[in-house]
């Protein structure tokens, strides 16, 4: 009998082989991953420290340090725990679920890491060409590009990370052969599902590389004028004159016309126009048109033209074609030469203000025996009832028995006359 349970227990030890595990033991797998959790803090610290130290001078070590340190942080310190498991804690319960736990999460931080090293690229590319400077189409183009490149750059690693993570697990990865076999069939499906959400994408894409418009274009779309404000990879924000905002999808930019002031310069032409009388002289307002552009800072000297574009309706339409660098001093510059048109002819040339003219050719008495002539000149072809043999025929048969000629028709008898 002693025999035996010694049996049994040696079974019970080899099935269970933590329960052997003396205290030293567990205590060394403790400090294990806690030095190398530690060590893997210092390190990155230390490392941190001295990118601050260098970002002084640097730009790229600056946006580094402060764009990369929680991820390098984490990645290491995962990588750290994941390797300290391996090498000290031996065999425990759920040791294989912990250490695909962490895989999974060193895959997730890593994606994060390469992540966080592209944005720090193109955040740099961005702050190398900026836009807020005068002759900017070069660097708004390029600013466009690269946005768009970051969207499909974080979603492609957001894509590519899940995969890696879904085939750490054996059942998926035995799943992948048949989901292969049917992808041709699955490709249709999604593709006729998400048709114009895959169009949207496409469009983003193609507007990115093509300068049909840009990020700051000024544009015209659906009857209004604003700013493009951004553009995804679905849809396109333009920031209108009023601050409203239209938000429009990317495949509308593709599909429709717009207009674009600005897609190979942002110096653009406007007019201004005023209604005069004809009596008006022309070459004092056109000095006055130079006088106002040339004291103006909006105008940017190229454009300064006074024209008749319409004489009609008893005015003349003048049309003044200016010049400014960008349409929101265009719009500006619009306004003030209307303004500054109208208070000069005020001032100077009252009497070129649009007037209405009447005419009278003939005087009340004489209006008078012209109406006279035309009653007693009256055709007999302009009676009905009267002023004629057959008129007066008529008027009798409808008037009734004599004495009643003079009766008023009435809709009734009217109405009895027509149906005979």
């Amino acid at each position: 009998m002693p025999g035996t349970n010694q049996g049994k227990l040696e079974r019970w030890h080899n099935t269970r082989p933590w329960r052997g595990k003396s205290v030293s033991s567990v205590l060394t797998a403790v400090l294990g991953v806690t030095g190398a959790a530690v060590a893997a803090v210092v390190v990155v610290e230390a490392a941190h420290r001295v990118m601050l130290r260098v970002g002084r001078r640097s730009a790229l070590a600056a946006e580094l340090a402060k764009t990369m340190h929680r991820p390098f942080l984490v990645t290491a310190t995962l990588v750290a725990v994941q390797q300290a498991i391996r090498v000290f804690a031996g065999d425990f319960p759920g040791r294989s679920g912990v250490v695909h736990a962490l895989v999974l999460l060193c895959i997730a931080s890593f994606g994060w890491l390469v992540a966080a090293l592209l944005l720090v690229c193109e955040d740099l590319a961005l702050a190398r060409w900026r836009t807020d400077v005068p002759d900017n189409l070069r660097r708004r183009r390029l600013k466009t590009q690269v946005v768009m490149l970051r969207r499909v750059t974080v979603a492609a690693i957001v894509v590519l990370t899940a995969g890696v993570m879904l085939m750490t697990f054996p059942d998926i990865r035995a799943l992948g052969a048949s989901v292969l076999a049917s992808a041709g069939l699955v490709s249709v499906i999604a593709a006729l599902a998400a048709q114009s959400t895959l169009g949207n994408v496409f469009a983003g894409i193609q507007l990115a590389f093509s300068d049909a418009i840009r990020v700051d274009d000024v544009v015209v779309v659906e009857q209004e004028w604003g700013r493009i404000e951004e553009i995804t990879l679905t849809y396109v924000a333009v920031q209108i004159w009023d601050d409203r905002r239209l938000i429009l999808p990317t495949s509308y930019f593709t599909t429709k016309p717009f207009q674009n002031w600005t897609r190979s310069s942002s110096a653009v032409l406007g007019t201004a126009e005023i209604d005069v009388d004809w009596s008006t002289p022309i070459e004092p307002l056109r000095a006055e048109l130079r006088r106002v552009c040339e004291g103006s800072e909006l105008w940017d000297q190229r454009v300064c033209v006074l024209q008749v574009t319409e004489a009609i309706g008893g005015m003349i339409r003048l049309r003044a074609l200016i010049s400014a660098a960008d349409a929101g001093a265009l719009w500006d510059l619009r306004c003030l030469v209307r303004e500054q048109l109208v208070g000069w002819m005020w001032e100077n040339q009252r009497g070129g203000l649009p007037r209405m003219r009447a005419q009278l050719d003939e005087m009340d008495d004489g209006v008078a025996r012209v109406r006279q002539s035309r009653r007693a000149d009256v055709s007999p072809d302009s009676r009905v009832f009267s002023g004629g043999d057959d008129a007066e025929a008529r008027g009798a048969a409808f008037g009734g028995a004599e004495g009643h000629g003079d009766t008023v028709p009435t809709a009734a008898g009217v109405s009895g006359l027509s149906g005979r």
